[in-house]
């Protein structure tokens, strides 16, 4: 078997891994000062006033193109090419300068083929790595920033433990899980819901079905950190070659016994552990690169499922595995009599102990319907009740981390003309970049991304004739008096 290798281009690391995950170069991805108005440091004259936490600008990448990875190119089960760029906005984590790190989740498994898998095929997983470089307007545009990403690499997540591929369903058609491109010791990480070994609990560390979620890089900027719904489970990758390096031990009490490639079948199978489909969807890395916090979308069985009012955030101390887990309130965004309660879909560290979470419903663009309620809550653990031994909704009453709004997404969207109905309705990826000068003063940023699920168009009765569904990148301006804590991730 080749072994990795590393080409070096300006300003990014452009990967062939083992012959086979093969990442693609662009341009430099360095950006020079101007680009940006005055990036960097601010004369202690300024005295204008720092604006609020506002849209800066947005930066599309049509969902009809391909990755980096042309040995990936072959059909899926479904017929939908192995690299189609989508799906991206899953995750995302800012990897120094104007890098970013983009996570499609399990795949294009929105296309109808064989419902005995929940439609999911043996797409690879992987994470793309994006330039997304902001260039300052004229004056008198329509938003201060524009932002063109442009997807330098393209890197395919594997191992060489032995993993559990699914034997497929004979009947549909629908042939073993394993990739094609798996050799030798090399094991790919796929989509495919039925990739798992039913004698084991979901946490099994050798099942090759990965929903990844969330994604944060190392401060050494070496490795990243990876959350699945799945399991649930967090991975450390290398984030050269992708080969998975560490899996932190997720406690029994998150993962289910009775397992299917049918999400409605084993959340009616199960009483404890986590719901289908809605496992460790967020993950935080402090900047001193020493914790992570991963937050469950919804809560537990056992808490209540999609039924219950506290979602669990699982801290981890990366060096020693150690877990702490602390209860986070969902709002009740229905009404006292019929209670519906939103999902998490991400968390970013502003510093050591203060963190973003990242809440929202499911609807906007893709739903066909409007976008209601997609926020950004503050929350501070510190002095927060540890809940590890504690469960049932009604006991986690009273242990939850207060939270605070810190950004209204879809107000501030529509403040600046865009729609309700064209707000993708799965915003998932947070990340802070690098700072800039706006009014004067220097602010940070702050990317949000949406999964497209890999759908390039959408057709609904709010688009009858059909409109394109691309990847979205957000950026806010956030003044410093907003965060006066945040402290940046020291990437090397």
């Amino acid at each position: 078997m080749k072994a990795p290798h590393l080409v070096q281009r300006t300003g990014t690391a452009c990967i062939a891994a083992l012959g086979i995950a093969v990442a693609g170069c662009g341009a430099n991805a360095e950006s020079s000062s101007s680009d940006l108005g005055e990036v960097g440091t601010v004369s202690s004259a300024v005295t204008a006033t720092a604006p609020s936490v506002d849209l800066i600008a947005i930066g599309t990448i049509s969902g009809s193109i391909s990755d980096r990875s042309k040995a990936t190119a072959a059909p899926l089960e479904n017929g939908v090419a192995g690299n189609l760029l989508g799906g991206l906005g899953s995750g995302l984590a800012h990897a120094g300068g104007d890098l970013f790190l983009a996570l499609p989740d399990r795949g294009p498994n929105a296309v109808p083929f064989d419902s005995t898998i929940d439609d999911t095929v043996s797409y690879i997983n992987r994470f793309q790595t994006f330039e997304l470089a902001l260039r300052r307007n004229a004056p008198g545009a329509t938003l201060p920033f524009s932002l063109t990403p442009e997807l330098l690499a393209t890197t395919l997540l594997w191992t060489t433990d032995p993993l559990v591929y699914g034997a497929g369903d004979p009947e549909g058609g629908v042939g073993a899980g394993a990739p094609a491109l798996n050799r030798g010791p090399i094991s790919f990480f796929t989509g495919r819901s039925d990739n798992f070994d039913p004698s084991k609990l979901s946490t099994n560390t050798l099942d090759a079905r990965l929903d990844p979620e969330s994604i944060r890089v190392s401060i050494d900027g070496l490795r990243v950190y990876v959350s699945d719904e799945y399991g649930p489970f967090v991975y450390e990758f290398d984030r050269i070659t992708g080969r998975r390096l560490r899996t932190f031990a997720i406690p029994d009490a998150f993962g289910v016994a009775n397992l299917s490639p049918q999400g409605a079948v084993e959340i009616s199978d199960n009483t404890s552990g986590r719901v289908a489909n809605k496992g460790m969807e967020g993950l935080a890395l402090t900047p001193d690169g020493k914790t992570l916090l991963g937050a469950m979308q919804s809560p537990l069985i056992q808490d209540g499922g999609t039924s219950g009012r506290f979602t669990r955030l699982v801290k981890i101390t990366i060096a020693t595995g150690a877990i702490s887990e602390y209860a986070y309130e969902l709002t009740n965004i229905g009404t006292d009599k019929k209670p519906k309660f939103p999902t998490v879909s991400d968390i970013v560290a502003v510093n050591d102990h203060e963190f973003l979470v990242d809440e929202r419903d499911g609807n906007g663009l893709a739903s066909d319907n409007a976008a209601v309620f997609k926020q950004l809550n503050h929350i501070d653990i510190d002095g927060a009740t540890d809940v590890t031994d504690i469960s049932g909704d009604a006991n986690l009453d009273g242990t939850a981390i207060p939270k605070t709004l810190f950004l209204d997404i879809v107000a501030t969207l529509n403040a600046h003309g865009i729609a309700s109905t064209e707000i993708p309705a799965k915003l998932e990826g947070v990340a802070f970049g690098r700072d800039v000068v706006l009014g004067g003063q220097l602010v940070h940023t702050l990317y949000v991304s949406n999964d497209n699920d890999f759908l390039a168009t959408i057709t609904d009765t709010t688009h009858p004739n059909g409109v394109d569904n691309p990847n979205h990148f957000f950026v806010f301006a956030v003044p410093r008096s907003s965060l006066p804590t945040y402290v940046p991730e020291p990437i090397l």
